[in-house]
């Protein structure tokens, strides 16, 4: 198993693509995990190419990623119009060695794909091929039809990986509701990072009723009959409210968690069910702008938490953009774990690394970069009246 580095950090100027990068990693988890099961024929795909150049802009967009399970290296990509999958490809790399397990390009002339499956595929290749559509993954469609040895892959995405963005990070709420009894105390050892004065929280939830459940499945493509419906709805609540218990010297005080907890607490609180999750399970976490409403410190705390291996056994990885430069620090942040985006003369975003600037070990990296000696930073000009 090589040494992998379990965090990252991006900087660089407004609008010159630190989101974009998280972005265009949502959109590949999200199309792997749903382009079979939630596509149907002719819906168009979300992809945004690059409309700064003329060329660019007709021609596909391209992602690829590289991973590992089991100590396995695997390197899997695609390519996509509006309208359909160009190309798809994975490969594995056991024991170093290249072993390509399938790949499909889409020929113009005869207007179909062409494959290609390597010895170490041995699933149903004609079926899933004829299962595949033109605007759905192999691995998405393969893993549907319960592939054996593509659900790892699969599994990977869906588990694994997760982006999170400001707008989404409410999302993830319920994350921290449905572990908070069973890790109460780790995740009010983080909430308290943001508040001290916090001594618990109280969750108020309602029963779900049968015709909420109903219009829910049918959301989600699942035939289920009334008394299943029943029988699942007697598991189930929805929260309905809540409460933060604060400390003071009058005694407890309860504050409505929506209306008068700071967006801190309100963030650290969304946002520690599924760092702790993480933790325990492995996996990567991809975070835009990680310190907005959160105290440097607090910022520093959460991302020695992924470099503590008592903390962190499973070696999940953190990546995340930020404009905090107090983590510019050779004692939180090597020059191989900084990244920098700058937009070139076409506008089109660069990503590079601290390490290609090779600083000296004693150099004043935020100082360096504020300055501009490392690029991606912004250029503001002369203000005019």
């Amino acid at each position: 198993m090589p040494d992998l580095l379990r965090s990252a950090v991006v900087y660089g100027a407004n609008a010159s693509g630190k989101s974009n990068i998280l972005r265009a990693l949502h959109f590949m988890d999200f199309f792997v995990v749903k382009s079979f099961s939630k596509f149907s024929e002719g819906d168009t795909i979300a992809v945004k190419p690059f409309l700064f150049n003329a060329e660019s802009a007709k021609n596909p967009t391209e992602l690829e990623i590289t991973f590992i399970i089991d100590e396995t290296r695997y390197q899997y990509g695609f390519s996509a119009t509006s309208a359909m999958i160009t190309k798809e490809w994975l490969i594995s790399y056991p024991q170093g060695r290249y072993n390509i397990w399938f790949a499909r390009i889409f020929d113009q002339e005869s207007s179909d794909y062409k494959w290609k499956f390597g010895r170490k595929f041995t699933g149903q290749k004609q079926v899933i091929k004829t299962a595949t559509r033109k605007n759905a993954l192999f691995l998405s469609t393969a893993s549907q039809l319960n592939d054996v040895q593509m659900k790892p892959i699969y599994n990977w995405f869906l588990n694994q990986l997760d982006i999170v963005s400001l707008p989404s990070l409410r999302l993830y709420l319920n994350k921290t509701i449905d572990r908070y009894e069973a890790d109460h105390r780790r995740i009010m050892s983080l909430i308290k990072k943001s508040d001290a004065t916090i001594s618990g929280i109280e969750i108020d939830k309602l029963p779900v009723h049968p015709s909420m459940l109903t219009n829910m499945l049918r959301d989600e493509d699942l035939l289920v009959n009334e008394d299943e419906i029943n029988e699942i709805a007697k598991t189930m609540k929805i929260v309905s409210g809540i409460r933060t218990v604060h400390d003071s010297s009058k005694g407890q005080i309860t504050l409505d968690f929506d209306d008068d907890d700071s967006n801190g607490t309100q963030k650290m609180f969304a946002l520690s069910g599924l760092w702790l999750e993480v933790l325990d399970k492995g996996g990567v976490l991809c975070l835009d702008e990680l310190d907005a409403s959160l105290h440097p410190l607090l910022v520093h705390h959460l991302i020695e938490m992924f470099h503590d291996p008592k903390i962190n056994p499973k070696n999940a990885q953190l990546i995340f953009n930020t404009h905090d430069t107090t983590l510019l620090n050779p004692y939180i942040y090597r020059r191989d774990q900084v990244w920098f985006t700058e937009k070139d003369s076409f506008s089109a975003t660069k990503l590079y690394s601290l390490a290609e600037f090779k600083p000296e070990k004693k150099e004043d990296l935020e100082r360096g970069y504020l300055a501009g000696r490392y690029g991606a930073i912004p250029y503001f000009g002369d203000f005019e009246f």
